[in-house]
């Protein structure tokens, strides 16, 4: 699985990442060896997470996931 992270420099120094198909999904890192490190626990955090029951309508059921 391939994900798309956006990265940034920390005003503050080290660096700061966000990922685009998972909303809220973030992390930061003073090197870029330790932001890598960050970010893939922090993606294998926002994937493990409990999604709430898919809802009903009257024509199906829509749930839309990022993998």
């Amino acid at each position: 699985m391939k994900i798309k992270v956006v990265i940034h420099d920390a005003e503050e120094g080290g660096y700061w990442a966000e990922v685009p198909a998972i909303p809220g999904c973030a992390t930061q890192g003073e090197t870029f060896e330790e932001l890598l490190e960050n970010l893939y626990d922090a993606v294998e955090g926002c994937l493990s997470v409990d999604l709430e029951p898919s809802r009903k309508d009257g024509e199906g059921r829509v749930l839309e996931i990022a993998v």
